[in-house]
């Protein structure tokens, strides 16, 4: 089964890249094998500030992927504090703090990944507050909110991660900024570990997902001992929960 649905979202990935690439809406170097860097994205990161969901939250979580960098900057620039992840979550302490009252450069270049690596905080998951707001990257989304990303898994697990501490709860709100032709009509795989947005932004509509979820914490069995093994965080309670 797990097979099944891997092959279902590679399929789907390979169409949505083909599809960005041929109609030219992913910036160089093209769609193909990332979360890509879409024609609007500073388009859809205004179209999301301009929600209520933004405007009440104080902490926002975001990947850091090029397409989700006006996204950081807008958080910066309004006295947000945001945590990005640490690239494949390979430190001890998973994910960067950027704290706007403490940057030394304007939010809009402390919002580049390489200077949000350099002047970000290193935090372990116990030092960060409760988050507001995620914002993810996709690949694909759907109506219902199911999400296909690049197929390294990684927000999936850092989603869990912050379930299980208590920091992402049934209150906090999970959206992805993607361009139009990234929304489906249509069913999309999904596997157990796998979380749905709440809302989808493009630079052009705002569409509020009929069946939203997030999951309850780790799905152990989805993971390979190889993935938890180059992961500091996942070894640790992999650990505790062996003990």
């Amino acid at each position: 089964m797990w097979q099944d649905i891997d092959q279902a979202k590679w399929s789907t990935r390979e169409r949505i890249w083909s599809v960005l690439d041929l109609r030219g809406v992913a910036h160089p170097p093209g769609a193909s094998g990332r979360i890509p860097h879409f024609v609007g994205a500073e388009l859809a990161a205004r179209q999301l500030a301009r929600l209520p969901e933004w405007s009440t939250a104080r902490t926002v979580k975001s990947v850091p992927d090029k397409a989700q960098r006006p996204v950081r900057a807008l958080a910066l620039e309004q006295g947000k504090l945001v945590y990005m992840a640490v690239p494949m979550l390979a430190e001890d302490k998973p994910f960067y703090r950027l704290d706007p009252a403490t940057l030394e450069v304007p939010p809009k270049q402390a919002a580049d990944r390489r200077v949000a690596r350099q002047m970000g905080e290193p935090v372990d998951v116990s030092d960060m507050q409760p988050v507001d707001l995620v914002v993810c990257g996709s690949v694909a989304v759907n109506l219902e909110g199911v999400r296909i990303g690049k197929g390294a898994g990684y927000s999936d697990i850092e989603i869990a991660l912050l379930h299980e501490a208590g920091l992402v709860t049934d209150r906090t709100v999970i959206a992805t900024t993607v361009h139009d032709l990234q929304v489906l009509e249509e069913p999309l795989p999904e596997a157990e570990h796998d979380f749905r947005v709440d809302i989808v932004v493009t630079p052009h509509e705002i569409i509020r997902c009929l069946s939203g979820r997030k999951r309850a914490g780790l799905v152990w069995n989805s993971l390979s001992a190889e993935k938890i093994a180059t992961i500091p965080v996942l070894s640790a309670l992999n650990a505790q929960r062996r003990s």
